[in-house]
């Protein structure tokens, strides 16, 4: 705990992820003065559950934006992932393990190809992220012929009642473990996203590959020079980043018990936010994942607690947008000043 507080207060962004904190902080109150019920043993762990997904795409964009990148098809991957995961299991009545393996493969080929597309041949990583997001929301309209699935519970394949049954549970042990399951009060997804947060941020502060990233994101061409091999450190944020989008994926379909070809839609702009928010630099190389935490937390509480407030959908948006355009902003004038 102690190191882990010291490289907060060494980090340049840990003003603004204290005062996020702060902010944090003061919002719960106010939903709670609003409607009792924001801090309520029901809404809680509903909470924390809403919470998961965004940390977990913000760690993964997190990685991509301390590069000085930025990736767009986080949403689409999602849905590929939900998609292919959904039909391999509700079509072709594959073993939910598997078919989870094989639905993150996929995820981590699209990873691989936006780090080539920016790293190797050099591509801006709009055009290139933007173009694997059209590819990747095609190939979901596409695995299942351009429909949502049927539920995974129920096989098409499968042929005897048995066989139905057997397949079922495996289907609800897969949706359980994703999404409905409970350790005591709280989801398994939270804990799904507090593990991946912990693994990712052992990486980024105590491994060549996290000072890789950050040298990358500082100044690429001095990070060369001292012998970082960027074309590897860039590859490596895109995979983690789709990683983290194929386990979105998963749990959005263990939600809905079926494929659903609109899944992951818009996740990139929470992915954005929760890093931007957090303090994750916009221009690379500054930044630490509990602030993606914080910043995770922000959105998902501002959505709960305004939806709770009865808050029209257009306020809300508009609402999360100027928070959004504020830390970016703030982030931009902060890095011009000590330039």
């Amino acid at each position: 705990m102690g190191k882990f507080l010291s490289r907060l207060l060494r980090s340049k962004s840990s003003g603004q992820v204290a005062i996020m904190a702060g902010f944090l902080v003061a919002m719960v109150v106010a939903f709670q003065m609003l409607n009792p019920k924001f801090l309520g043993e029901r809404n809680i762990p509903i909470l924390l559950r809403q919470i998961s997904p965004f940390i977990i795409a913000g760690i993964g964009q997190s990685y991509v934006l301390l590069t000085g990148n930025i990736d767009l098809s986080i949403g689409s991957v999602i849905g590929m992932s939900c998609m292919a995961s959904a039909t391999l299991m509700s079509v072709k009545g594959i073993d939910p393990l598997l078919a989870s393996i094989l639905a993150i493969a996929l995820s981590l080929i699209v990873g691989l190809a936006n780090g080539l597309l920016v790293s190797s041949c050099k591509l801006p990583p709009f055009i290139a992220t933007l173009g694997t997001m059209t590819i990747a929301r095609g190939i979901a309209q596409l695995v299942n012929n351009g429909k949502n699935t049927g539920p995974i519970t129920k096989p098409l394949s499968a042929t005897d009642a048995a066989q139905i049954e057997a397949f079922a549970q495996k289907a609800q042990k897969f949706a359980s473990f994703f999404y409905y399951g409970k350790f005591g009060p709280l989801y398994y997804s939270l804990f799904i996203a507090i593990g991946i947060w912990a693994v990712f941020d052992f990486i980024l502060s105590n491994t060549a590959t996290g000072r890789h990233i950050y040298a990358v994101g500082s100044n690429a061409e001095a990070a060369r020079m001292s012998g970082v091999n960027v074309e590897a450190t860039v590859i490596k944020a895109y995979v983690i980043s789709s990683f983290c989008a194929g386990i979105i994926g998963l749990i959005q379909c263990a939600q809905s018990g079926q494929g659903s070809m609109n899944a992951g839609t818009s996740y990139e702009l929470y992915a954005v936010a929760a890093s931007v928010i957090g303090g994750i630099s916009t221009l690379g190389g500054q930044g630490i994942l509990i602030g993606t935490v914080i910043g995770a937390s922000i959105w998902a509480a501002l959505a709960n607690g305004l939806s709770l407030a009865k808050v029209p959908l257009a306020l809300q948006n508009i609402i999360v947008g100027i928070i959004v355009i504020i830390s970016v902003l703030s982030d931009v004038v902060i890095r011009r000043r000590h330039d």
